[in-house]
């Protein structure tokens, strides 16, 4: 069985090769600079009764939570099957599987039967990483899922399985891929992209891992890492692994949402009661300090991540609902609690698509990324659902919408 998936769409392989004719492309875990913008510059600005045309559907993904990249001609994602979990391969323009490998162990860590690849696949060039579960992290072959090399967060580098397993997507930066093992031997580990070798290990900073994924920015023409654990948020020099500027901020249960990076400013969420934190990081002498600007409970956002769009921030905040926050300041500029339950957010061209979580009723939402108030363009329950939590993230590349629920991913037309 393995080696049918391992083979499968081999006739399609030269087609891989090749960069679709638009050429945008989605490489990575909330797209290029991992902030949940899409490169679209115009996009539907209103959905017909419906929603927008279903261009196709792919089935059979496997069990799990993951997103997708999109690059070239190729869609990937994960999901288990059977038991092991797999790196899949889609054809762009059909949703067809080209190919399949596995990538590690399958099943659900932690209680409540959250089974299935939670991160997802990282793009580079004709290279992809992905990290499983149980702490699996591996390289392959874009045109043939052919595995380069393996690892592993735990057994290599001294890493804690969180509670509901490894939900990171690994960042490529450079000749380096970066990921949060956690633990007293580091909590960041560098590997070599081609070779999987150790490059360092940030041996000054131990927090065990949480779930959100590392963003890179540059302060003051100084390159960073920045992460978010249960205890602190931290930036991390590129090439050493060295501590640039850490913060206390302590989370609670479970910490997931991705950080937010613009103008010396790094903002953090997380659900649980926790709220959300602003710090303004600054540099003199070549030393780094970070100053917290506010701390409120206006944002809790459990894992559906937020989005800064011309000075705003917007999300869904537990037991609030969604909510348009002022970046610097954390004011709430406005909240809609009631035409919309809690779900995930991406922007494009000026709008924002919210996809509620709700177990077999979720729906998407267009609404006007605008300060002046929560305005809706419309909305759809997109069909075939799991009946389980729909929490991957909803992808918009080259006009057109992928919604993962599961064993399913849908593409819709959103072209403006």
């Amino acid at each position: 069985m393995n080696a049918m998936l391992r083979l499968s769409g081999v006739a399609g392989l030269a087609g891989g090769l090749l960069l679709s004719a638009a050429g945008a492309d989605w490489p990575e875990w909330r797209g290029v600079n991992r902030d949940g913008h899409s490169p679209d510059a115009a996009t539907l600005k209103s959905w017909p009764a419906g929603g927008p045309k279903l261009v196709w559907k792919a089935g059979s993904l496997g069990a799990g939570y993951a997103s997708v990249a999109v690059v070239g001609d190729r869609i990937y994602t994960g999901g288990d099957r059977g038991e092991e979990n797999f790196v899949i391969a889609l054809d762009r323009s059909t949703g067809r599987e080209v190919w399949a490998v596995p990538l590690g162990k399958a099943g659900a860590p932690g209680w409540g039967g959250f089974a299935g690849v939670r991160a997802t696949p990282t793009i580079d060039g004709e290279r992809l990483y992905a990290i499983g579960q149980y702490g699996e992290i591996a390289c392959f072959e874009t045109a043939s899922g052919k595995e380069v090399w393996r690892r592993h967060l735990v057994e290599d580098f001294g890493g804690k399985l969180p509670e509901w397993g490894f939900s990171e997507s690994p960042l490529v930066d450079g000749d380096q891929l970066v990921g949060t093992p956690g633990g007293e031997k580091g909590a960041l580990v560098a590997l070599d992209k081609q070779s999987g070798r150790l490059l360092w290990q940030s041996k000054d900073f131990q927090d065990e891992a949480q779930y959100s994924s590392i963003i890179k920015a540059e302060i003051d023409g100084v390159p960073q890492y920045i992460q978010l654990t249960q205890e602190s948020v931290v930036g991390i020099a590129p090439k050493t692994g060295a501590v640039l500027w850490h913060a206390e901020r302590k989370g609670r249960t479970a910490v997931i949402p991705t950080p937010v990076y613009h103008d010396h400013h790094v903002y953090v969420t997380s659900g649980y009661n926790v709220g959300c934190n602003l710090f303004r990081i600054t540099s003199s002498g070549g030393v780094f300090s970070a100053e917290e600007v506010y701390a409120d409970k206006i944002m809790k956002n459990q894992h559906g991540g937020v989005v800064l769009v011309d000075g705003h921030i917007y999300g869904h905040s537990d037991g609030v609902g969604w909510v348009c926050q002022d970046f610097l300041t954390g004011k709430v500029v406005w909240r809609e609690k009631e035409k919309t339950d809690k779900g995930s957010i991406a922007y494009a061209a000026g709008m924002l698509v919210l996809r509620e979580e709700k177990k077999g009723t979720s729906n998407l939402v267009l609404i006007e990324a605008t300060p002046a108030g929560y305005r809706e363009r419309g909305r759809f329950e997109a069909p075939e659902q799991s009946g389980k939590d729909s929490w991957p993230h909803p992808v918009i590349v080259d006009g057109r919408l992928y919604v993962r629920d599961q064993d399913l991913l849908l593409c819709y037309d959103v072209r403006g």
